[in-house]
């Protein structure tokens, strides 16, 4: 048993090798493809032609018998692998008449990824960081594009800096909230403005199907050219009214981080074994353990900014504070009727949602399970 079994395993062996070459071939592919891409102006993600590229493939491995979600998988992976060389070849620029882009807090994480991305579509960028404000007059003489990336208690105070910014000057701010930001902006500077919020952090490989939302300002068709540029870089853009944006904000994250950080908080009291806990819990309660302590790997600053951002987000936590005690008073009355009946109003609520969502974790949870090593 022992040699059949080696000798299939040398097979496997030399098979995994010959999908290492291919992959390989597909990098270089992949890698010739940003060249033409950066060339002709052409984002770097293209969801019609990765919809279709899928469709076909997992039609084809049904015919061979092979599971149609595998290939799906690897090839999902392998894109995502892609998205992130195909950068490295650059990006064409949309204006190259610009002056120079000055980020305003641009030694910061995410200030640092957009110069990055600015530098690798050829623009000239230069950076204002928080010891730079006594050249700052200098910085920001010949600036086409100003963006500001600072903490949310600082962004206001700097705006109000920035009021001698050339007229044709386009500025924009990187705030996860939009409307006092949006207003200051409009107030310090008459030339074009515009709010931008990029719904990812700093440490993601491309920005290939990454979300940028913006909110209207001033002056639309001379910063048009930007929201492009974001486009070639391969995100995906959200036009939403800036008080919009802000109330969903309160939900997506301030309620978000709130009640990850008050879990957190719970925890550290009840003070369990994490290393027992991961050895009990289904992939699905990894997962949910993986982004509570996610939160707190991070900047607390940053989130304490969030929460506290707005009056707004105080009253929504407060309101999810009453909700949880009259569900805490269903389970304290024992009441499973009422348990059941509230469970299928939120199940009507979320109608068609359900299944979506039950689809999408479904497969999350599959690459979560798959990612564990079990002694």
């Amino acid at each position: 048993m022992a040699v059949e079994l080696n000798e299939l395993r040398d097979q496997i062996d030399a098979v995994d090798k010959q999908i290492l070459d291919l992959l390989a071939q597909r990098l270089a592919l992949v890698e010739k493809v940003g060249e033409v891409k950066s060339e002709h102006g052409l984002p770097i993600y293209a969801p019609d032609r990765e919809a279709a590229m899928l469709a076909s493939r997992r039609e084809e491995a049904e015919k061979k018998g092979v599971p149609p979600q595998l290939i799906e998988d690897i090839l999902r992976r392998t894109m995502r692998e892609s998205y992130a060389s195909e950068k490295d070849s650059g990006f064409k620029c949309l204006n190259p008449e610009l002056r120079s882009v000055v980020i305003v807090g641009g030694n910061g994480q995410l200030g640092g990824l957009f110069g990055r991305m600015f530098k690798l579509s050829g623009y000239q960028v230069k950076v204002l960081g928080s010891q730079d404000w006594d050249h700052a007059d200098e910085i920001l003489a010949d600036a086409g594009l100003v963006v500001v990336t600072v903490p949310i208690h600082l962004t206001q105070g700097v705006i109000e800096k920035l009021a001698n910014l050339p007229q044709d000057c386009i500025l924009c701010d990187l705030t996860s909230i939009k409307s006092k930001p949006l207003q200051a902006m409009m107030a310090v500077h008459q030339g074009p403005v515009v709010g931008l919020h990029p719904m990812f952090g700093p440490d993601v490989p491309s920005l290939a199907k990454q979300v940028i939302v913006y909110c209207d300002g001033r002056g639309q068709e001379q910063y048009e050219w930007l929201l492009k540029q974001f486009s070639i870089w391969g995100a995906s853009l959200c036009h939403i009214d800036a008080a919009e944006h802000d109330h969903g904000m309160t939900l997506i994250q301030a309620l978000r981080h709130f009640t990850s950080f008050a879990y957190g908080l719970h925890l550290s009291r009840e003070n369990p074994s994490i290393d027992k806990l991961l050895q009990l819990s289904s992939p699905i309660y990894r997962l949910e353990l993986a982004m509570v302590g996610r939160l707190f790997g991070q900047d607390p600053n940053l989130y304490g900014d969030i929460i506290l951002s707005s009056e707004e987000n105080i009253e929504m936590i407060k309101r999810f504070h009453q909700c949880f005690g009259e569900a805490l008073t269903i389970l304290d009355g024992k009441d499973k009727q009422a348990f059941v009946e509230n469970f299928n109003k939120v199940s009507d609520w979320f109608g068609d949602y359900s299944q979506q969502f039950m689809h999408e974790s479904q497969n999350l949870l599959k690459q979560a399970n798959d990612s564990i090593h079990r002694a």
